[in-house]
Protein backbone atom coordinates (compact mmCIF):
# COMPACT_ATOMS: atom_id res chain seq x y z
CA UNK A 1 0.00 0.00 0.00
CA UNK A 2 1.20 3.28 -0.80
CA UNK A 3 1.59 5.73 2.00
CA UNK A 4 -1.19 8.45 2.88
CA UNK A 5 -1.02 11.85 4.14
CA UNK A 6 -3.40 12.17 6.86
CA UNK A 7 -2.65 15.29 8.48
CA UNK A 8 -0.88 18.79 8.32
CA UNK A 9 -0.12 21.03 10.79
CA UNK A 10 1.54 24.40 10.65
CA UNK A 11 2.52 26.33 14.38
CA UNK A 12 3.17 29.93 13.96
CA UNK A 13 6.25 30.87 17.09
CA UNK A 14 8.35 33.08 18.17
CA UNK A 15 11.84 33.84 19.27
CA UNK A 16 14.02 36.60 20.22
CA UNK A 17 16.74 37.80 18.77
CA UNK A 18 19.23 39.91 21.66
CA UNK A 19 20.89 43.11 20.56
CA UNK A 20 19.07 43.35 18.00
CA UNK A 21 16.77 46.14 16.13
CA UNK A 22 15.47 47.82 13.16
CA UNK A 23 16.53 50.62 10.73
CA UNK A 24 14.63 53.69 10.78
CA UNK A 25 11.89 52.48 8.43
CA UNK A 26 11.98 49.00 10.18
CA UNK A 27 12.72 46.75 7.25
CA UNK A 28 16.35 45.56 7.90
CA UNK A 29 17.85 44.27 10.93
CA UNK A 30 20.58 45.79 12.45
CA UNK A 31 22.61 45.50 15.45
CA UNK A 32 21.10 47.56 18.73
CA UNK A 33 22.74 47.14 21.97
CA UNK A 34 19.87 46.53 24.22
CA UNK A 35 17.31 46.16 22.18
CA UNK A 36 15.33 42.79 21.87
CA UNK A 37 13.73 41.66 18.33
CA UNK A 38 11.24 39.18 17.89
CA UNK A 39 11.07 36.95 14.74
CA UNK A 40 8.23 34.52 14.01
CA UNK A 41 8.54 31.28 11.97
CA UNK A 42 6.07 27.74 11.18
CA UNK A 43 6.37 25.10 12.17
CA UNK A 44 5.27 22.60 9.31
CA UNK A 45 4.46 18.57 10.44
CA UNK A 46 2.96 16.28 7.81
CA UNK A 47 1.75 13.48 9.14
CA UNK A 48 1.24 9.88 7.45
CA UNK A 49 -0.11 6.34 8.15
CA UNK A 50 3.24 5.03 8.10
CA UNK A 51 3.85 6.92 11.10
CA UNK A 52 6.39 8.62 9.27
CA UNK A 53 6.26 12.35 9.55
CA UNK A 54 7.71 15.17 7.13
CA UNK A 55 8.46 18.13 8.99
CA UNK A 56 9.96 21.55 8.45
CA UNK A 57 10.86 24.89 10.12
CA UNK A 58 10.67 28.28 8.51
CA UNK A 59 8.67 30.30 5.75
CA UNK A 60 6.64 33.42 6.77
CA UNK A 61 3.36 34.69 6.78
CA UNK A 62 2.23 35.47 3.52
CA UNK A 63 3.39 31.80 2.64
CA UNK A 64 1.65 30.64 5.39
CA UNK A 65 -1.96 32.05 4.19
CA UNK A 66 -1.61 30.20 1.07
CA UNK A 67 -1.58 26.42 2.94
CA UNK A 68 -4.92 25.92 3.37
CA UNK A 69 -5.61 25.41 -0.21
CA UNK A 70 -1.90 23.53 -0.26
CA UNK A 71 -2.80 21.44 2.72
CA UNK A 72 -6.52 20.64 1.71
CA UNK A 73 -5.49 19.56 -1.67
CA UNK A 74 -2.57 17.23 -0.40
CA UNK A 75 -5.07 15.34 2.63
CA UNK A 76 -5.40 11.72 1.29
CA UNK A 77 -2.89 11.89 -1.50
CA UNK A 78 0.70 9.72 -1.44
CA UNK A 79 3.12 11.63 0.41
CA UNK A 80 5.95 10.55 -2.57
CA UNK A 81 4.31 12.36 -5.48
CA UNK A 82 6.02 15.23 -5.03
CA UNK A 83 6.05 16.56 -8.60
CA UNK A 84 2.81 15.51 -9.22
CA UNK A 85 1.39 17.81 -6.13
CA UNK A 86 4.64 21.08 -7.26
CA UNK A 87 2.53 20.50 -10.28
CA UNK A 88 -0.88 20.65 -9.07
CA UNK A 89 -0.18 23.50 -6.26
CA UNK A 90 1.62 25.87 -8.42
CA UNK A 91 -1.60 26.21 -11.02
CA UNK A 92 -3.70 26.30 -8.16
CA UNK A 93 -1.69 29.04 -6.58
CA UNK A 94 -1.07 30.86 -10.03
CA UNK A 95 -2.75 34.39 -8.64
CA UNK A 96 -0.67 34.81 -6.33
CA UNK A 97 3.38 34.68 -5.61
CA UNK A 98 3.40 30.44 -4.63
CA UNK A 99 5.50 31.01 -1.43
CA UNK A 100 3.21 28.54 0.02
CA UNK A 101 5.08 25.34 -2.01
CA UNK A 102 8.25 25.76 -0.25
CA UNK A 103 7.85 24.66 2.96
CA UNK A 104 5.55 22.03 2.30
CA UNK A 105 7.60 20.53 -0.42
CA UNK A 106 10.68 20.60 1.81
CA UNK A 107 8.29 18.38 4.43
CA UNK A 108 7.68 16.25 1.86
CA UNK A 109 11.66 15.75 1.07
CA UNK A 110 12.02 14.98 4.53
CA UNK A 111 9.08 12.50 5.13
CA UNK A 112 10.86 10.93 1.87
CA UNK A 113 14.30 10.49 3.36
CA UNK A 114 12.56 9.25 6.37
CA UNK A 115 10.73 6.52 4.33
CA UNK A 116 14.11 5.72 2.72
CA UNK A 117 15.93 5.78 5.24
CA UNK A 118 18.61 8.42 3.45
CA UNK A 119 19.26 11.58 3.32
CA UNK A 120 17.91 13.95 0.84
CA UNK A 121 20.78 14.91 -0.97
CA UNK A 122 21.80 10.84 -1.93
CA UNK A 123 18.35 11.13 -3.10
CA UNK A 124 19.02 13.76 -5.23
CA UNK A 125 22.11 12.83 -6.42
CA UNK A 126 25.01 13.49 -3.65
CA UNK A 127 27.76 15.39 -5.54
CA UNK A 128 29.80 16.58 -2.42
CA UNK A 129 28.99 16.90 1.28
CA UNK A 130 31.09 19.68 2.72
CA UNK A 131 30.52 23.19 1.20
CA UNK A 132 32.03 26.40 1.02
CA UNK A 133 30.91 29.27 3.00
CA UNK A 134 31.03 32.95 2.78
CA UNK A 135 29.96 35.32 6.07
CA UNK A 136 26.84 37.69 4.44
CA UNK A 137 26.46 40.45 7.67
CA UNK A 138 23.92 42.36 8.74
CA UNK A 139 23.06 45.66 7.58
CA UNK A 140 24.76 48.57 7.94
CA UNK A 141 24.26 50.16 11.32
CA UNK A 142 24.38 53.96 13.46
CA UNK A 143 24.90 51.86 16.41
CA UNK A 144 28.97 51.27 16.84
CA UNK A 145 28.90 47.83 14.88
CA UNK A 146 28.99 47.26 10.88
CA UNK A 147 28.43 51.85 11.31
CA UNK A 148 31.45 52.21 9.18
CA UNK A 149 33.42 51.72 6.36
CA UNK A 150 36.15 50.91 8.48
CA UNK A 151 33.67 48.76 10.33
CA UNK A 152 33.02 46.22 7.92
CA UNK A 153 36.99 45.89 6.62
CA UNK A 154 37.42 45.65 10.85
CA UNK A 155 34.97 42.23 10.58
CA UNK A 156 36.28 41.19 7.12
CA UNK A 157 39.52 40.12 8.25
CA UNK A 158 37.88 38.75 11.17
CA UNK A 159 35.77 36.38 8.88
CA UNK A 160 39.13 35.86 7.25
CA UNK A 161 40.89 35.24 10.47
CA UNK A 162 38.07 32.81 11.40
CA UNK A 163 38.89 30.60 7.77
CA UNK A 164 35.58 32.29 5.44
CA UNK A 165 36.77 31.90 1.71
CA UNK A 166 34.18 34.56 0.74
CA UNK A 167 32.42 37.83 2.65
CA UNK A 168 29.26 39.74 1.45
CA UNK A 169 28.42 43.00 2.65
CA UNK A 170 24.72 44.35 3.40
CA UNK A 171 25.05 48.24 2.85
CA UNK A 172 22.79 50.69 4.97
CA UNK A 173 19.75 51.48 3.98
CA UNK A 174 16.21 52.62 6.36
CA UNK A 175 16.40 56.45 5.44
CA UNK A 176 17.46 59.43 3.39
CA UNK A 177 20.37 60.26 5.36
CA UNK A 178 21.16 56.64 6.00
CA UNK A 179 21.43 56.24 2.45
CA UNK A 180 24.64 57.97 1.66
CA UNK A 181 26.38 56.80 -1.69
CA UNK A 182 29.89 57.47 -1.05
CA UNK A 183 29.66 55.69 2.28
CA UNK A 184 28.48 52.66 0.51
CA UNK A 185 32.00 53.83 -2.34
CA UNK A 186 33.77 53.69 0.96
CA UNK A 187 32.91 50.55 2.34
CA UNK A 188 33.52 48.55 -0.95
CA UNK A 189 36.72 49.95 -1.39
CA UNK A 190 37.84 49.31 2.70
CA UNK A 191 37.05 46.01 2.44
CA UNK A 192 38.45 45.82 -0.85
CA UNK A 193 41.98 46.78 -0.13
CA UNK A 194 41.65 45.47 3.23
CA UNK A 195 41.18 41.89 2.37
CA UNK A 196 40.14 41.76 -1.32
CA UNK A 197 43.45 39.33 -2.16
CA UNK A 198 42.62 37.28 0.50
CA UNK A 199 38.90 36.25 -0.29
CA UNK A 200 35.83 36.37 -2.58
CA UNK A 201 34.09 39.38 -1.79
CA UNK A 202 30.49 40.46 -2.50
CA UNK A 203 27.93 43.31 -1.92
CA UNK A 204 24.08 43.09 -1.71
CA UNK A 205 21.92 46.70 -1.23
CA UNK A 206 19.22 44.59 -1.17
CA UNK A 207 17.54 46.64 -3.51
CA UNK A 208 18.32 49.95 -1.31
CA UNK A 209 19.50 51.99 -3.79
CA UNK A 210 17.41 54.46 -5.40
CA UNK A 211 18.57 54.63 -9.03
CA UNK A 212 20.40 52.92 -11.63
CA UNK A 213 22.71 55.67 -11.59
CA UNK A 214 23.83 54.86 -8.37
CA UNK A 215 24.02 51.17 -9.04
CA UNK A 216 26.13 52.04 -11.66
CA UNK A 217 28.52 54.20 -9.62
CA UNK A 218 28.79 51.77 -6.69
CA UNK A 219 29.15 49.52 -9.24
CA UNK A 220 32.21 51.14 -11.04
CA UNK A 221 33.61 50.54 -6.90
CA UNK A 222 33.22 46.46 -7.47
CA UNK A 223 34.67 46.10 -10.43
CA UNK A 224 38.12 48.52 -9.06
CA UNK A 225 37.99 46.18 -6.23
CA UNK A 226 37.23 42.93 -8.14
CA UNK A 227 34.08 41.90 -6.25
CA UNK A 228 33.21 38.55 -7.06
CA UNK A 229 29.05 39.78 -7.45
CA UNK A 230 26.90 42.23 -7.66
CA UNK A 231 23.25 41.77 -6.18
CA UNK A 232 20.15 43.27 -6.31
CA UNK A 233 21.64 46.77 -6.31
CA UNK A 234 18.25 49.39 -6.82
CA UNK A 235 14.60 49.66 -7.12
CA UNK A 236 13.54 47.86 -9.14
CA UNK A 237 12.90 45.42 -6.56
CA UNK A 238 15.57 43.01 -8.26
CA UNK A 239 13.08 41.80 -11.49
CA UNK A 240 13.57 44.28 -14.45
CA UNK A 241 15.34 42.04 -17.21
CA UNK A 242 16.13 45.12 -18.82
CA UNK A 243 17.92 46.67 -16.16
CA UNK A 244 20.16 44.67 -15.28
CA UNK A 245 20.94 43.47 -18.53
CA UNK A 246 22.06 47.07 -19.27
CA UNK A 247 24.04 46.97 -16.04
CA UNK A 248 25.59 43.51 -16.85
CA UNK A 249 26.54 45.51 -19.84
CA UNK A 250 28.45 48.54 -17.90
CA UNK A 251 30.11 46.62 -15.58
CA UNK A 252 32.96 43.83 -15.59
CA UNK A 253 31.97 42.53 -11.82
CA UNK A 254 28.98 39.35 -12.03
CA UNK A 255 25.19 40.55 -11.25
CA UNK A 256 23.37 37.88 -9.27
CA UNK A 257 19.74 38.02 -9.76
CA UNK A 258 16.59 36.13 -9.54
CA UNK A 259 15.89 35.92 -5.43
CA UNK A 260 12.79 38.29 -6.02
CA UNK A 261 11.66 36.44 -9.13
CA UNK A 262 9.03 34.28 -7.93
CA UNK A 263 8.67 31.67 -10.73
CA UNK A 264 10.59 29.19 -12.68
CA UNK A 265 9.41 30.07 -16.42
CA UNK A 266 10.61 33.56 -15.12
CA UNK A 267 14.15 33.07 -13.60
CA UNK A 268 14.48 31.10 -16.92
CA UNK A 269 13.34 34.04 -19.17
CA UNK A 270 15.62 36.39 -17.30
CA UNK A 271 18.68 34.03 -17.69
CA UNK A 272 17.91 33.44 -21.46
CA UNK A 273 17.62 37.04 -21.85
CA UNK A 274 21.42 37.73 -20.54
CA UNK A 275 20.00 39.97 -17.52
CA UNK A 276 22.31 37.68 -14.73
CA UNK A 277 25.76 35.78 -14.36
CA UNK A 278 24.56 33.82 -11.21
CA UNK A 279 21.04 32.39 -10.90
CA UNK A 280 19.65 32.59 -7.41
CA UNK A 281 17.74 29.92 -6.17
CA UNK A 282 16.08 29.59 -2.20
CA UNK A 283 13.77 26.21 -1.77
CA UNK A 284 12.00 28.62 0.38
CA UNK A 285 11.07 30.76 -1.76
CA UNK A 286 11.51 28.66 -5.42
CA UNK A 287 8.16 26.17 -4.58
CA UNK A 288 10.45 23.62 -2.19
CA UNK A 289 13.65 21.21 -2.86
CA UNK A 290 11.60 20.90 -5.92
CA UNK A 291 11.67 24.10 -7.89
CA UNK A 292 14.93 25.27 -6.74
CA UNK A 293 16.59 22.27 -7.95
CA UNK A 294 15.05 22.93 -11.16
CA UNK A 295 16.24 26.30 -11.40
CA UNK A 296 20.04 24.87 -10.78
CA UNK A 297 19.30 21.98 -13.79
CA UNK A 298 18.46 25.39 -15.82
CA UNK A 299 21.34 27.44 -14.66
CA UNK A 300 23.53 24.34 -15.57
CA UNK A 301 22.12 23.73 -18.93
CA UNK A 302 22.75 27.77 -19.33
CA UNK A 303 26.58 26.78 -18.15
CA UNK A 304 25.63 28.93 -15.63
CA UNK A 305 26.36 28.77 -11.46
CA UNK A 306 23.39 28.80 -9.37
CA UNK A 307 23.93 30.64 -5.69
CA UNK A 308 20.95 29.27 -2.69
CA UNK A 309 19.90 32.31 -0.54
CA UNK A 310 20.26 32.18 3.18
CA UNK A 311 21.24 29.19 5.57
CA UNK A 312 18.87 25.98 6.24
CA UNK A 313 19.48 22.25 6.20
CA UNK A 314 16.89 22.35 3.18
CA UNK A 315 19.89 24.60 1.34
CA UNK A 316 22.91 22.51 2.23
CA UNK A 317 20.95 19.30 0.44
CA UNK A 318 20.00 21.29 -2.54
CA UNK A 319 24.00 22.44 -2.79
CA UNK A 320 25.31 19.09 -1.81
CA UNK A 321 23.61 17.73 -5.22
CA UNK A 322 24.55 20.80 -7.52
CA UNK A 323 28.36 20.69 -8.82
CA UNK A 324 27.56 24.41 -10.15
CA UNK A 325 27.22 26.42 -6.77
CA UNK A 326 30.08 28.02 -5.16
CA UNK A 327 29.31 28.72 -1.72
CA UNK A 328 26.92 28.68 0.80
CA UNK A 329 25.60 31.69 2.75
CA UNK A 330 25.90 32.04 6.36
CA UNK A 331 23.36 34.69 7.31
CA UNK A 332 23.06 37.13 8.77
CA UNK A 333 26.51 37.78 10.21
CA UNK A 334 28.08 40.53 12.76
CA UNK A 335 30.97 40.95 14.87
CA UNK A 336 28.49 42.04 18.16
CA UNK A 337 25.58 40.15 17.80
CA UNK A 338 24.21 36.28 17.28
CA UNK A 339 22.74 35.43 13.92
CA UNK A 340 19.60 35.16 13.04
CA UNK A 341 19.50 31.18 13.41
CA UNK A 342 16.28 29.62 15.26
CA UNK A 343 17.14 28.04 18.37
CA UNK A 344 14.82 24.83 17.47
CA UNK A 345 17.55 22.39 16.89
CA UNK A 346 18.96 19.63 18.78
CA UNK A 347 22.01 18.33 18.00
CA UNK A 348 25.05 19.64 16.46
CA UNK A 349 23.60 21.84 13.70
CA UNK A 350 24.66 25.10 13.59
CA UNK A 351 24.34 28.23 11.21
CA UNK A 352 25.99 30.53 13.54
CA UNK A 353 29.38 32.39 12.97
CA UNK A 354 31.53 29.51 14.52
CA UNK A 355 30.37 26.96 12.22
CA UNK A 356 32.09 26.22 9.83
CA UNK A 357 36.27 24.17 10.17
CA UNK A 358 39.38 25.82 9.71
CA UNK A 359 39.21 25.17 5.64
CA UNK A 360 36.13 27.28 5.83
CA UNK A 361 33.47 24.68 5.39
CA UNK A 362 29.84 23.63 6.64
CA UNK A 363 29.01 19.82 6.09
CA UNK A 364 25.62 18.14 4.91
CA UNK A 365 23.42 16.75 7.52
CA UNK A 366 23.91 12.75 6.76
CA UNK A 367 20.58 11.74 8.75
CA UNK A 368 17.63 10.84 6.95
CA UNK A 369 15.59 13.57 5.67
CA UNK A 370 16.70 17.20 6.31
CA UNK A 371 18.93 15.13 9.05
CA UNK A 372 18.11 17.28 12.26
CA UNK A 373 15.79 17.06 14.74
CA UNK A 374 13.59 19.71 15.72
CA UNK A 375 12.89 20.95 19.30
CA UNK A 376 9.24 20.93 19.57
CA UNK A 377 9.21 21.56 23.43
CA UNK A 378 10.56 24.98 22.29
CA UNK A 379 8.14 25.08 19.55
CA UNK A 380 5.30 24.50 21.65
CA UNK A 381 6.11 26.69 24.48
CA UNK A 382 6.71 29.75 22.47
CA UNK A 383 3.63 29.33 19.77
CA UNK A 384 1.95 32.84 19.32
CA UNK A 385 -0.86 30.91 19.45
CA UNK A 386 -1.61 30.31 15.77
CA UNK A 387 -1.91 26.79 14.92
CA UNK A 388 -3.87 25.15 12.15
CA UNK A 389 -4.70 21.65 11.74
CA UNK A 390 -5.60 19.98 8.50
CA UNK A 391 -6.98 16.56 7.76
Amino acid sequence: MAPEITKIESTEFKYPLEDVGTDTHGFNLVYEPGATTERKLFAIKVQTDTGITGEYIGGNSPGAAQYNTVADYLIGKNPLKREKHWSEVKRALRKYDRMGIGPIDIALWDFAGKYYDAPIHELLGTYRERIPVYASTYHGDENGGLDSPEAFADFAEECYDRGFPGYKIHGWGGGDTARDLNREIAAVHAVGKRIGDEMDLMHDPACELETFGDALKLGRALDEEEFFWYEDPFRDGGISQHAHRKLRQALDTPILQTEHVRGLEIATDFVANEATDFVRADPEYDGGITGAMKRARVAEGFGLDVEFHAPGPAQRHCIAATRNSNYYELALVHPKCQNTQPPVYHGNYSDMIDAIDSNGTIPVPDEPGLGVEYDWDYIESNTTGSVHTYE
